[in-house]
């Protein structure tokens, strides 16, 4: 189900590092082997779209002069989503790509369905009508025809894949040819929902998340092959684990080039979306295009990352059981992860106010209950993020 363009795309495995995807013996020896450098490009399950393992999270991108940078350094897959920068995200990038022929690049946006619940099960509100005048919103925006993966976004729970208003009218928006393929993001409950996905034939690509840090890698890991050689593409994100650094404080920075080259050390995923905002970061990913052999130094500092609490929720929910306030701890966790990690408080104010948090969620527990699988301090955590409800959404962006 996949295509590998150039022969020995990683040099060694990762040996150590928690959850690590191990290299056949003949993808190691061919390895070995002298060849020139080329774009590495793998085949996005049974698209057929030939994807270079480094593609574009446009998610927090605001110049179009580094999408178009991108683009003339050999990224082809864009990423966007309906409600990224308040729609100014797909602005953006339909103002540039505009200019460039059709089939030169690819393009995908995300929906979010509105009235989906904690759990991820669709409502009343679930509505075929709001989702598509989303769709139809974005592909104005993005002055397209049409987009080539258009990703139901934040599936949580298996319900929401067979949920015939929503899945119906995706399938419509393929037949008109408005969509070339239909997929879902995943952050919570990837493996249920990817094993889910896998055994139904409706399923283009699946984008999820996918790092060294999260804490259960054998049952995603296992979910994605199921779900490859099924012929559903896999997209990588939250590659970073949290973001750019470890800590608040900005002290402890993660090997991106490590990190990315963990996620493309599986073969079953075709290609990852960083998130990229200057120029600098976008010469560090390009030259992953090439090669995606790890160092041993590498393979030291993702050890190192890994024994770190860091900033990453892997959104295990089990902290949901916990808590005698029901709060939505996962979700106030990426609030926090967008302000600290990613340095962008506005994803976190905007996150917030659709959680519909207070200032102070946490005041009515005298001492807090939850339970933590990766020992967070959960109400230093949400008394932090929880400040910016009080700031105005117009002093963050």
């Amino acid at each position: 189900m996949r295509n590998i363009s150039r022969r020995g795309f990683l040099r060694t495995g990762i040996a150590g590092a928690a959850g690590v995807v191990t290299l056949s013996p003949s993808l190691a020896k061919a390895a070995l082997s002298d060849q020139p450098q080329e774009t590495l490009t793998r085949t996005l399950g049974k698209t057929g779209m030939n994807i270079p393992v480094i593609s574009f999270g446009v998610m927090r991108a605001d110049n179009p002069n580094l999408c178009k940078a991108a683009y003339e350094k050999g990224i082809k897959l864009f990423d966007t989503a309906n409600g990224y920068q308040n729609g100014n995200n797909e602005i953006m990038l339909g103002n540039l790509l505009k200019d460039y022929p059709r089939n030169s690049f690819y393009l995908a946006t995300k929906v979010k369905p509105a009235g989906v619940d904690r759990e991820g099960k669709p409502s009343d509100q679930t509505t075929a009508e709001e989702f598509l005048s989303k769709f139809n919103t974005s592909l104005s925006r993005l002055k397209m025809d049409y987009v080539d993966i258009l990703y139901i976004h934040d599936v949580r729970n298996p319900e929401l894949l067979e949920y015939k208003p929503i899945i119906n009218t995706v399938k419509k928006l393929k037949k008109e040819g408005r969509i070339k393929f239909m997929g879902f993001s995943t952050h919570t409950n990837e493996p249920v929902v990817i094993n889910a996905a896998a055994s139904m034939d409706i399923w283009d690509v699946i984008l999820t998340s996918y790092n060294f840090k999260q804490t259960y890698l054998t049952e995603l890991n296992s979910a994605i092959k199921k779900a490859n050689q099924s012929g559903i593409g896999i997209v990588a994100m939250k590659t970073m684990a949290g973001g750019g650094f470890l800590d608040k404080e900005k002290t402890k920075p993660i090997n991106a080039s490590a990190a990315l080259k963990w996620v493309l050390s599986n073969p079953d995923v075709t290609t990852t979306i960083p998130g990229m905002t200057d120029f600098d970061q976008l010469d560090l990913n390009i030259k992953l295009l090439s090669d995606i052999s790890i160092t041993d130094q590498e393979k030291r500092d993702l050890l190192i990352a890994g024994a770190e609490k860091g900033l990453y929720c892997t959104a295990c929910t089990h902290c949901l059981s916990t808590c005698p306030l029901n709060l939505p701890i996962p979700d106030l966790m990426r609030a926090y992860m967008y302000a600290y990690g990613y340095s962008n408080p506005g994803m976190a104010h905007s996150l917030l106010s659709e959680l519909g948090t207070n200032n102070d969620p946490c005041k009515e527990c005298s001492s807090c209950m939850v339970e933590c699988t990766k020992n967070f301090d959960i109400r230093e955590k949400i008394a932090d993020i929880s400040r910016l409800v009080d700031v105005p959404a117009e002093f963050l962006t």
